[in-house]
């Protein structure tokens, strides 16, 4: 062993003064200062007298669907927000695309979109006295039912299933059902995208606008990067009101929120910042999203992933070892819906690699990532 390792090793049951307790290092110094814990009730207890008033209170173990005991320390949305970090559906992320398939070091997964969308949510639900373990769960949660690919996914496995695959409905009912979340949670997430219901809840509708703020800002910065756009082409109204910056524009966004609380004291954008926020959006659909290469991208991922569930619906036994502990399955024996949550669930890769090895799919018919 290398001095390094043996110095690693030596490390493995931490630190002692008495026995009684351990530690991590062997000058470890810090404490609280006081014998006393918080425990959760105490916690509800100043939600209640410091959050907002219309802002979402935890309370014991939630509205879940399955009865269960509270935590003697962690709120209900807490809970929440742990166990989404911890679900495989949100591990996966990391290979599904957020823009570009196959992203390279430097882009975007749809997993770190879900941590930016969090990072500007919870600025804006703590500076309006919004519930922030709510806020965090929503926004981490909201794109764990995307399939690979990216929106491509939703127009491959809309056939199969009543009423169309929507990424954020099939999140909340599928592939986060097995969490037993809280129905605010499980609200905000399946209502993020605008063009649903309202949200239940301020923090929901807090993450909606999030989401938007956080894509539009770190899909143009990653097209920049890969030399699709420059960072002078954005309208003169967005580079004036924004910036060309990721940090200038997400600030001003942010701004335009909490300045629209404060003038009327519900969750939006004034005006102005809201028509800038559009206009990007516009830039973005017009030189990225829909640009021949995206279209072409688009219908490699369709073609795959309806090959792939037709596949499975024909040879459920393919796919038995997913579902055999019957987490995250549909009830009932549907192979078909079976075969669109397996497929669903797939990273950009995997659903690749199965392509050429179930299918004996064309390389060249396979989405690629971004060629300029």
């Amino acid at each position: 062993m290398t001095s390094r390792a043996e110095t690693w090793a030596s490390t493995m049951h931490g630190h002692t003064d008495d026995g009684t307790v351990r530690y991590a290092h062997a000058d470890s110094w810090a404490g609280t200062g006081r014998l006393e814990l918080v425990p959760r009730d105490a916690r509800e207890a100043h939600e209640s007298e410091f959050l907002a008033p219309h802002a979402t209170r935890s309370f014991g173990a939630g509205r879940r669907r399955q009865h269960e005991e509270p935590d003697a320390f962690r709120t209900c949305f807490e809970r929440d927000r742990d166990r989404i970090l911890h679900a495989s559906s949100f591990r996966r992320l990391a290979g599904k695309t957020q823009v570009f398939v196959f992203p390279e070091d430097h882009q975007r997964t749809r997993l770190t979109h879900a941590l930016e969308v969090a990072q500007v949510a919870v600025s804006v639900s703590r500076a309006l006295g919004l519930n922030v373990a709510l806020t965090e769960a929503i926004a981490l949660g909201h794109d764990c039912g995307h399939g690979p690919g990216g929106h491509a996914s939703e127009d491959a496995l809309s056939p199969y299933v009543d009423g169309g695959y929507d990424h954020a409905v099939w999140g909340a009912d599928v592939a986060l059902a097995s969490l037993n979340l809280c129905e605010e949670t499980l609200d905000g997430i399946r209502n993020h995208s605008w063009s649903r219901p309202a949200p239940a809840t301020p923090e929901g509708e807090v993450v909606s606008w999030a989401d938007r703020i956080a894509y539009v800002c770190h899909d143009f910065e990653d097209a920049v990067s890969t030399g699709l756009v420059v960072a002078d082409s954005l309208p003169e109204e967005v580079r004036i009101l924004c910036g060309i910056s990721r940090g200038s524009q997400l600030k001003a966004f942010i701004t335009g929120m909490i300045d629209a609380a404060r003038h009327s004291g519900r969750i939006g954008m004034t005006s102005t910042m809201a028509d800038a926020l559009a206009a990007f959006r516009r830039f973005n659909y017009d030189n990225i999203y829909m640009r021949d290469a995206s279209r072409e991208q688009a219908k490699s991922v369709i073609d795959l992933l309806r090959a792939l569930v037709e596949h499975y619906h024909a040879h459920p036994d393919h796919m038995a070892a997913a579902f055999s502990d019957g987490v995250g399955a549909p009830n009932g024996d549907d192979a078909l819906l079976q075969a669109v949550t397996y497929v669903g669930g797939m990273t950009d890769r995997f659903a690749c690699r199965q392509g050429l090895t179930l299918l004996q799919y064309d390389p060249e018919r396979l989405p690629r990532g971004i060629d300029v």
